[in-house]
């Protein structure tokens, strides 16, 4: 798959700014150039209509004050005529008037009008000794015959000077649009430019970085975001220590021991039966230990991974829970800890019972190594209309509000000086979570510190 050519903020700003420059130009010649005539002779022929109306509505005393007044004001010339000759003329010398000069056209024009007796009609024709369009008014009023003429094409001047007008606008605006663009692209590119950097760092481990605020709220948002993601690399990054630590410790520990006592029955108690046989009991049970920590790996990367499905079945879990306390039994009697079980005789559901059994082991587990000095845990299950609530209750220091969001990760121990009465992985929790979550299941935690935590969750009914 080929990649897209890549191109950087300050060159498409340029380039934006100068097209968009580009378009307005074009517009404006558009507008200037070729809609100017049209609009041009439609305003002239409404002025026309217009001072028309005003000489039709005036009577003889005002008419001979209105005439120059409109003539002058308007640049139009006006000849007033009766049957044989002119009586009046106004403004007559006005460029490109046809009515001061042997115009064909216009000659032909007014004999018509007035062998025809015409009261008003309108002329439009191309006046040849100008080469313009033209309008020419015949208006018959009290007795003579009044023209009113009007080039409405004689702007060519006026044309070529708003022609010059746009090309220094258009050479002055490319190189605003350059400035401008160079001016913007700084201000928006250098503060990115600057994030990336400190963003490298930042993915390079470098905790230190910070990011400032630049006033633009999109790039302070980003800022912001790589803030949250700084502070959750540093937590993850301490997990992760945190792992390799206690990974390391629960693989160590086991071998040790087995190393140490195969020594042991190598070197001394091989002569003796009975020593011997205690020896690889120990062994025994760390070889027990370490299969439960890497199943358990094994499991939570399976499940993490999306590969593990569920079996579902109907089954008792208030069976499977009874199971499950046997095998405390021996903590019970050595240690001296109680486990309180309240729940109704028959507890029918639908789960993969093998996973769901899991569950309940590693909150029991997890509860037995966090209670208090009273060695007491409680399994309390309750009915509602819509599900059963599972609770597994300790009486422990109990989690900090800040740390129950992460007590679900892989190692992670509120407190580094748990009981550890049983044995355990530190994985349990991170089960657990993956396990209800592929059941859709709610859960979670509630904790009250010097008191204890309640960890639960909710089975559909």
């Amino acid at each position: 798959m080929k990649s897209k050519r890549k191109t950087s903020i300050q060159a498409k700003t340029l380039i934006y700014l100068l097209v968009f420059n580009i378009v307005i130009i074009i517009l404006l010649w558009f507008c200037q150039i070729l809609i100017f005539d049209i609009y041009y002779e439609k305003e002239q022929i409404s002025n026309m209509d217009g001072i028309v109306s005003a000489i039709k509505n005036a009577d003889s005393e005002t008419l001979s004050t209105l005439l120059p007044d409109v003539a002058y004001q308007n640049e139009v010339c006006i000849a007033m005529t009766d049957e044989n000759k002119t009586i009046a003329t106004y403004n007559i010398n006005m460029n490109g008037c046809a009515l001061n000069s042997n115009n064909k056209t216009v000659n032909n024009i007014i004999l018509s009008f007035i062998e025809e007796g015409k009261d008003f009609q309108t002329y439009q024709f191309v006046n040849e000794d100008k080469h313009v369009s033209a309008l020419l008014y015949g208006l018959k009023n009290n007795g003579s015959y009044m023209f009113i003429y009007s080039n409405l094409e004689d702007i060519s001047d006026f044309t070529l000077i708003i022609k010059r007008q746009l090309m220094y606008v258009s050479i002055i605006g490319i190189f605003i649009a350059i400035i401008i663009s160079v001016f913007l692209s700084s201000k928006i590119t250098d503060p990115i430019v600057s994030i990336t950097k400190k963003a490298k760092k930042l993915g390079n481990g470098d905790y230190d970085v910070k990011f400032e605020e630049s006033g633009i709220k999109e790039i302070d948002d980003l800022s912001e975001t790589l803030l949250q993601a700084r502070t959750e690399m540093i937590k993850t990054d301490e997990l992760r220590r945190d792992l390799m630590a206690n990974v390391s410790h629960d693989l160590k520990t086991p071998l040790t021991m087995i190393k140490a006592y195969a020594e042991m029955i190598r070197d001394i108690s091989y002569k003796d039966q009975e020593k011997m046989n205690e020896h690889l009991e120990i062994i025994v049970d760390e070889t027990d230990r370490l299969t439960l920590l890497v199943n358990d790996i094994l499991n939570l990367s399976k499940m993490q991974s999306n590969a593990d499905t569920l079996k579902l079945e109907t089954f008792d879990l208030a069976q499977e829970i009874k199971a499950i306390i046997k095998k405390y039994q021996i903590i019970k009697e050595t240690e001296k800890y109680t486990i309180n079980v309240d729940m109704p005789e028959t507890i029918m559901i639908k789960a993969d019972k093998k996973k769901l059994n899991q569950v309940i082991y590693n909150l029991v587990n997890n509860a037995i190594n966090y209670t208090g000095d009273d060695k007491k845990v409680t399994i309390r299950v309750t009915k509602n209309k819509k599900y059963y609530l599972v609770e597994i209750i300790d009486t422990g220091k109990g989690i900090k509000s800040e740390e129950i969001p992460y007590i679900w990760n892989k190692y992670y121990k509120n407190d580094k000086k748990h009981q550890r009465n049983v044995v355990s992985t530190g994985l349990g929790l991170s089960i657990v979570k993956q396990i209800l979550e592929l059941h859709n299941f709610e859960y979670g935690v509630k904790s009250v510190l010097k008191k204890g935590s309640t960890f639960y969750f909710k089975i559909k009914i």
